[in-house]
């Protein structure tokens, strides 16, 4: 056997069919090199007791501890027996209940003082914590050889504990590392020689050996500095290759003219840039101005000034003799960023029409569901290069779809496109096009450095002149109603004194839509307007089985009829017939409309400066950054804004907590953070990104940015010198093995 194909080696070859089953099966675990990537989430020691007093309900655990008291109970005439047994750790308690025939075994076994590991699914009866059937691992007994086997198969003081699962307890995936830890030997070392000496890491090998085998706590530590940089480092070279292979490739250079259609829109704009708005466009421009693609992300507060900056770089490319296309996410976003780009434009929208200007060139709206002349018109346009513009939805992508000179992609809210959808867009150019892609989701910067870390980042940290603060509130409408009733007589007062308001809701409250609402979903579950109604998978519960969300339907009807009667009150959701919303988000930007009910549909790039409140009912099923998102539609204009959060969730429940965040700061970065925290890593760099699972086991992106940069600047100055990797094999090793196929093309096409 090679050096590579030791770390191939299938699991069930050495760890039987049925274990390696469960593990490809449950845990993705594979080969032998998968099992020694699977470290232990945390530590035991021999004569420590775990925490027993905030244990995660509906989490299959592992504890260490000691049994307090056993009882045998019958039920049924004497028929039935249950047997329960309590667990302590000098501090907290927990349940163990074992039923019918499971009881005889731990009767005998768990005797008061006696001490184990125990694993199961975490849940509540009678308002205490228990574990159902847990599985267990006598620690302290020596009578027996299997009680003597389960103690020696964990080195030194340290029981590791793994991430596990219902099928497979943590001790029997300790037992299977054994099995393969030889394996570790034969581990590719990713990093080259002069980095490792130079950083005094240990080899590959050890820490392997010192993470599922820690005789002190200094080993861990030794073994989790070397894996946080195996991983930080391989990510961060396949990056640094990408960044690289993009200066390779040809791009038209597109500099705006001197006098051209660039020099007429900022001639005519009624007020000055921001300076971070013009720090942005001369780093864009310059990037523009370079015979290779630009690559870069453009992320900046809700209502930064993010559409300004990127039109004018779309009017820059025109000036070159190119074109360039916006794709959003939503036919609503798509219509709205078409009228607002119109309008401000005015008469250099409509070149080659009627009352255009001569400098002017034509901008038009392709979706899915326009009518068959329009489309034939706009591809016509877009075609023979008469629409120097083109806002549009996935429909932009089609194989009919086709450019005169496609110079400049724009995604916006690029986090709502799949890879394949960016990339068939960036395929239609004669030479690859530039691309700018925009978030109004602040990103931390680790993030930064490794989900998009084949772009380069500009931040517009800086609100336009005019801009108003926006106060928010959590509503706790179940403990106290009056504020909710507060909420609604503060609408009526914002309506009164002119202005206007939206309430959004998590679902739409059909029957189709029922399967999709926020509690009751799958986690990730898209809603009908393909937005989150329940972002990171929350449930917005802290106390069991929820009643349905709220739906815009409901809600919209028992407003009308009762806290707001006499407003104008209008409906807006994705499933509604596009016309329909295009004509109800008029209504609302006309002042026609009183109040909004809405789904998350208006999360994005609507902007309407005259509303001034937002109420958002079920608050607690949505996202950090979501709800963020959507307070941003309030407080565009001289008015104050005002955000509501309605919830039910308890006071002292995480849903609250979250809530209480986002109410207290408007710092986009500060609640990204705390985003992050919340969720998993995968989520973050992966999963809802590539479709596939993250690489990352040790290494966090919020705790670990100093390794990340430093990782990245090695990671630069190593492909600088070797692109292709042929004089360090080993790293090109460690590179195929983490970037599996699926992987790989996702970056190749970010």
């Amino acid at each position: 056997m090679d050096r590579v194909s030791a770390f191939d080696e299938p699991l069930r070859k050495l760890l039987g069919g049925a274990t390696a089953k469960v593990m490809a099966d449950h845990l993705d675990l594979h080969t032998v090199g998968d099992l020694l990537h699977h470290y232990p989430r945390r530590y035991e020691e021999r004569g420590r007791l775990t925490a027993l007093t905030d244990l995660p309900l509906d989490e299959h655990v592992t504890v260490v501890a000691q049994v307090a008291d056993a009882r045998v109970l019958t039920f049924n005439n004497g028929r039935g027996k249950r047997l329960e047994v309590t667990l302590t750790d000098g501090h907290g308690r927990l349940q163990l209940v074992f039923f019918g025939h499971g009881v005889h075994k731990p009767h005998k076994e768990l005797l008061p003082g006696r001490r184990a590991m125990f694993a199961g699914k975490v849940s509540v009866f009678n308002r205490k914590l228990q574990l159902a059937h847990p599985t267990y691992q006598l620690l302290d007994v020596q009578d027996t050889d299997e009680a003597a086997e389960a103690v020696d198969a964990f080195a030194g003081r340290l029981l590791p504990i793994y991430p596990a699962c219902k099928q497979l307890d943590s001790w029997r995936i300790a037992k299977a590392v054994d099995t393969v830890l030889p394996g570790a030997q034969e581990a590719v070392d990713p990093l080259p020689p002069a980095l490792r000496e130079g950083r005094g890491f240990a080899s590959l090998p050890e820490a392997l050996l010192k993470i599922h085998r820690p005789q002190t706590k200094a080993d861990i530590a030794l073994a989790r500095d070397r894996l946080k940089w195996d991983e930080a480092f391989v990510l961060q070279v396949a990056l640094a290759r990408r960044r690289y292979t993009d200066t390779q490739l040809p791009a038209v250079a597109r500099r705006p003219r001197s006098g051209g259609l660039l020099d007429a829109f900022d001639a005519k704009l009624p007020f000055t840039l921001t300076e971070g708005q013009r720090k942005v466009s001369a780093e864009i421009f310059d990037d523009l101005a370079t015979e290779h693609p630009m690559h870069r992300l453009l992320q900046g507060e809700v209502g930064s000034g993010k559409t300004m900056v990127a039109l004018r770089a779309m009017l820059g490319v025109v000036d070159a003799g190119g074109q360039a296309a916006m794709l959003a996410p939503t036919e609503v976003l798509a219509q709205q960023h078409h009228r607002s780009i119109t309008e401000m434009m005015g008469e250099l929208a409509e070149g080659g029409m009627l009352g255009g200007s001569e400098q002017g060139t034509k901008v038009v709206l392709l979706t899915g569901s326009m009518g068959a002349a329009a489309r034939r018109q706009a591809l016509l346009d877009l075609v023979t290069g008469e629409a120097g513009i083109v806002i549009g939805t996935h429909a932009l992508i089609e194989d009919k779809v086709k450019f005169h000179d496609l110079g400049l992609v724009v995604v916006d809210e690029q986090h709502r496109f799949g890879v394949e959808q960016r990339d068939a867009l960036r395929s239609k150019g004669k030479q690859p096009p530039h691309l700018l892609v925009m978030t109004a989701t602040p990103i931390p910067r680790t993030v930064a450095m490794t989900v998009f870390g084949d772009l380069e980042t500009s931040v517009l940290d800086q609100l336009p002149a005019g801009r108003s603060p926006i106060a928010s509130h959590v509503v706790p409408a179940k403990d106290k109603p009056h504020f909710l009733s507060r909420a609604w007589e503060r609408v009526r007062e914002e309506v009164e004194n002119g202005h206007q308001a939206y309430v959004v809701c998590p679902r739409i409250g059909d029957d189709a839509d029922d399967e999709a609402s926020a509690g009751k979903a799958k986690p990730r579950k898209k809603a009908a307007d393909g937005a989150d109604g329940a972002e990171n998978g929350e449930d917005g519960g802290d106390d069991g089985e929820k009643r349905p969300p709220l739906a815009v339907l409901d809600i919209a009807e028992q407003l009308a009829k009762g806290p707001l009667t006499g407003l104008r009150v209008e409906v807006l959701h994705g499933r509604m017939n596009p016309d329909d919303k295009d004509e109800v988000m008029r209504r609302f930007a006309a002042g026609q409309a009183d109040v909004l009910v809405a789904t998350t549909v208006i999360e994005v790039g609507v902007n309407v400066p005259n509303a001034t409140v937002m109420v958002i009912m079920d608050a607690d099923r949505f996202g950090v950054s979501q709800l963020h998102q959507l307070r941003g539609r309030v407080g565009r204009g001289s008015a104050a804004g005002l955000c509501l959060l309605v919830t039910e969730a308890h006071e002292a429940g995480p849903a609250r907590a979250r809530l209480s965040a986002v109410a207290s700061t408007l710092d986009g970065f500060e609640l990204s953070r705390i985003d992050l925290e919340q969720r998993r890593e995968g989520d973050v760099l992966g999963q809802a990104q590539s479709g596939v699972r993250s690489s990352l086991r040790v290494l966090t992106v919020i705790d670990d940015e100093e390794v990340i940069a430093a990782a990245r600047e090695e990671a630069s100055t190593i492909v600088a010198a070797d692109p292709e990797l042929e004089h360090l094999p080993e790293l090109r090793t460690a590179l195929d093995a983490l970037l599996d196929k699926e992987r790989e093309q996702y970056l190749d096409k970010g």
